[in-house]
């Protein structure tokens, strides 16, 4: 996230009527502790997994929470609060904690990624930024875990920059590919920011500066002898362009210099790669890279590899950072639980959308493995159930309607949600972006196979435990009779 105006605050990053509410809370004296969770409902881009991402620039956005006096004078101009509540807002921290998934966990609909615990007040005013922060990384790291995926292990570099949705989307998405499994990114504040390796080739301006192509080609050469990565399709692909590239490539290489390829950025690139790939073989040039761009996203991908496009490296931009074929994930933030008489009573919102009813109580993600690691179902319990390794448990189906299943044989249970704020302070040393990108690759390497399917992958099962189907189904009936929450 970024300061757009030179501003150190991101407080007022938030709907207004977020803060009205907080204001009508506070002069109603209505500020019980709650739990809030952050689900969201259906997975993108028709995919079989979600990779999660945005908990490191949540922890920093909560943390930093403070309304500074341009703040207050900008509320106080708009007439709309009393002076109490700005009062009340000068000295304002988030105090409450945040329970989440790890950075780069896969994710499944229905299931809490982020738990919130504090002030009505306070779990309010976050709501906002809380989701556009998951909402948009959360998106990308998945597109980006689905281009890497059809990739079948060939270098993919993020290319978005220029066409990504304004400067703070371009680095949140840059951040997001990288944990979604992209290796590098041509945004270098990103680079410099986040860590992340940077790359680029040339553009067609450069060819097109020179007095000829083999010109712009040799002096490119001499300024990087050993990357020098060649637009061959300013003027004739497999013309001047691959006749050029060769040239400069055997002198190259006569030199002793290495990592020498060509990039293609028009065309047909099963065709265009396939001719190229056979002209730098047969002129000894076995080990120069061919790389691939132009509005590539996974399935364009996924079809050129099937057809042997012999491409090394995937420039993807603008398809990558802008979320092509779903613009935004679906998630939302609910009231789970509110404090009454020193305990949390569950709270429930009641659809006639079965899948918009919500899951009372504050709870936790169990995912059980099998004997390789692999992920076979997740559980949401309460956080008062005990789960036992060996112990039979029974999936109910989120719905809460008849369907449940009983999973018996599993190696082992593991809690998603863990400690991640406590008190408004961020608990522990937050892992480096490599290291979440180490996890989420990780993570895909031990689901199977059919839940990564491009299309029609199969869907990955999210049921609720004994003891939550059984309160979700009693509220759901008190809430029908009489139109309110306990």
């Amino acid at each position: 996230m970024t300061e757009r105006d030179g501003s150190s605050s991101l407080t007022l990053l938030t709907d207004f009527y977020e803060l009205s509410m907080m204001q009508g809370y506070l002069l109603q004296k209505e500020n019980p502790s709650v739990v809030f969770d952050m689900f969201f409902r259906r997975q993108p881009f028709g995919g079989g997994f979600a990779v999660f991402a945005g908990l490191e620039d949540l922890l920093k956005y909560t943390n930093s929470i403070s309304f500074s006096q341009e703040d207050l004078a900008y509320l106080e101009s708009l007439g709309a609060f009393r002076q109490e509540f700005l009062d009340y807002l000068a000295a304002f921290r988030f105090t409450g904690d945040i329970w989440a998934m790890e950075e780069g966990t896969l994710a499944f609909p229905g299931e809490p990624l982020v738990r919130v615990h504090g002030s009505l007040i306070e779990t309010q005013l976050i709501e906002s930024a809380l989701l556009a922060i998951i909402n948009f990384q959360t998106l990308i790291a998945t597109k980006s875990a689905r281009v890497k995926q059809a990739a079948n292990g060939g270098t993919v570099i993020e290319f978005g920059l220029r066409r990504a949705q304004g400067i703070d989307g371009a680095l949140s998405a840059s951040r997001a590919a990288f944990i979604g499994g992209a290796d590098a990114t041509s945004n270098t504040l990103a680079g410099k920011r986040f860590g992340i390796p940077v790359r680029g080739t040339m553009a067609h301006s450069w060819v097109m500066a020179f007095s000829n192509e083999h010109e712009a080609f040799e002096k490119y050469a001499e300024i990087y002898p050993d990357g020098a990565l060649l637009l061959i399709d300013t003027y004739d692909t497999l013309g001047s362009g691959i006749d050029n590239a060769v040239a400069v490539g055997r002198k190259l290489k006569a030199a002793g210099h290495g990592n020498f390829g060509v990039r293609l950025d028009s065309g047909d690139l099963e065709y265009l790669s396939k001719k190229v790939r056979k002209r730098l073989d047969d002129e000894g040039l076995i080990d120069a890279k061919i790389v691939a761009s132009n509005e590539l996203d996974e399935n364009i991908i996924h079809q050129l590899i099937t057809q042997g496009a012999p491409v090394d490296i995937w420039g993807v931009g603008t398809n990558l950072v802008t979320a092509r074929g779903d613009p935004a994930l679906t998630g939302v933030y609910k009231i789970a639980a509110r404090e009454k008489t020193g305990r949390y009573i569950p709270t429930i919102k009641v659809s006639n959308n079965p899948e918009k009813t919500t899951n009372p109580g504050v709870k936790q993600v169990w995912r059980f493995t099998n004997g390789g690691k692999s992920p076979v179902a997740d559980l949401i319990c309460l956080v008062d159930e005990e789960i036992t390794a060996g112990k039979a448990y029974t999936f109910h189906h989120p719905s809460g309607d008849y369907r449940k299943f009983v999973l018996s044989e599993y190696a082992a249970a593991t809690p998603l949600l863990k400690l991640a704020m406590k008190a408004g302070k961020i608990v522990g040393e937050l892992p480096s972006i490599s290291a979440i990108r180490s996890k989420a690759c990780q993570e895909l390497d031990l689901l199977d196979d059919t839940f990564k399917r491009l299309i029609n992958p199969h869907v990955y099962r999210v049921s609720l435990s004994d003891k939550l189907a059984v309160m979700k189904t009693l509220l759901v009936k008190e809430n029908l009779a009489d139109g309110r929450h306990r």
